[in-house]
């Protein structure tokens, strides 16, 4: 077993509320145990253009409540390449990195399995997207903000509602995974929940809002993920409207909005977690693995596994929030 001496750390892919949080928990525990610590400027990108710089505990200090990443992120379409691959590692051992800490999603852990299959170099996965879409952790940093986020719009966007008595269809992020409109949905007594992983009739929901209308349930409100089989916000009002004349009916994309802003109490505590844990790996001779949280107690999964197992919507949810909203 190799003794690791120089690590790194990158976020990559998008940027998620926690990301800074997850990164300062490996600067710190990294410097507790004497090891050199480097950051890893833009992603793969700033690997390939050999952007790392040194951090100190200091370089981290004040950064646990920002959104956001201090690291920055990009996509790089160059790594995907062995050829790019291998510069990036010889950007690294420049530096004498002998351990990476890659925060992010399934495609940067992709490459992070790749970088350490092709040159030995011990890889820790951090889940960060705001989607939850990976296997292996009960929660991904960033998830509990961008759902709090969405929640708290919603909220106002019902107020509203209510005051015209309208039907509201409102887009959240989620295009291949429909957790943040499943929880915000149920959080905030949506009618309807539209996601990916479901394949959803919109004449179901015309009729069930057309029966809504004949008891004087005027008030609907509509979660749909991006990524929706049935379309986005705006394909399904589209198909509404044409049936339902006397609905006064809005679109609201809430977008971006869910990507930014301080991380929750739950993502700040999740990233701290699961940088500290990163960094015991490395330090016991772990690699290729993703570090979770399964119960409430850190689960390491392989990386392969974490990239290929998807996490599924149990249909039990959405007979949850058929009876609940009913």
């Amino acid at each position: 077993m190799k003794k690791v001496n120089n690590i790194a750390v990158l976020t990559s892919g998008g940027d998620a509320p926690g990301m800074n949080a997850a990164v300062r928990a490996v600067v710190r525990t990294g410097i507790y145990h004497q090891l050199n610590v480097y950051g890893v400027m833009y992603g793969y990108r700033g690997m390939l253009k050999n952007e790392i710089i040194p951090l100190e505990s200091k370089s981290v200090a004040n950064i646990i409540q920002r959104g956001g990443t201090i690291l920055k992120t990009a996509r790089c379409k160059e790594f995907h390449e062995y050829e790019g691959r291998k510069k990036a590692y010889e950007n690294l051992k420049k530096h004498n990195i002998d351990g990476l800490v890659v925060i992010g999603g399934d495609g940067s852990f992709n490459g992070a399995y790749k970088l350490s299959q092709e040159f030995d170099i011990p890889c820790i996965g951090l889940p960060g997207t705001i989607d939850k879409d990976i296997a292996g952790t009960d929660f991904t940093i960033g998830f509990d903000t961008a759902v709090n986020t969405a929640v708290d719009a919603i909220d106002k966007i019902r107020d509203t509602a209510d005051a015209h008595d309208r039907l509201f269809i409102i887009e959240v992020m989620g295009r291949d995974a429909g957790y943040i409109a499943l929880h915000s949905g149920i959080s905030t007594g949506a009618e309807h929940i539209m996601t990916p992983e479901h394949l959803i009739d919109v004449q179901d929901i015309i009729e069930d809002l057309q029966a809504n209308e004949r008891r004087r349930k005027m008030v609907n409100i509509i979660v749909v993920a991006e990524g929706s089989t049935a379309g986005g916000a705006e394909e399904v009002a589209r198909q509404i409207k044409a049936q339902c004349l006397q609905l006064d009916t809005r679109v609201t994309i809430l977008g971006h909005i869910q990507r930014g802003g301080s991380p929750t109490c739950q993502d700040r505590i999740l990233a701290s977690r699961m940088g500290y844990a990163a960094v015991e790996a490395l330090l016991e001779g772990t690699s290729n693995v993703m570090v979770g949280i399964v119960n409430n107690k850190i689960h390491y999964t392989p990386l392969e596994q974490a990239i290929k197992a998807k996490e599924h919507i149990d249909p039990e949810w959405l007979k949850i929030t058929k009876i609940l909203a009913s």
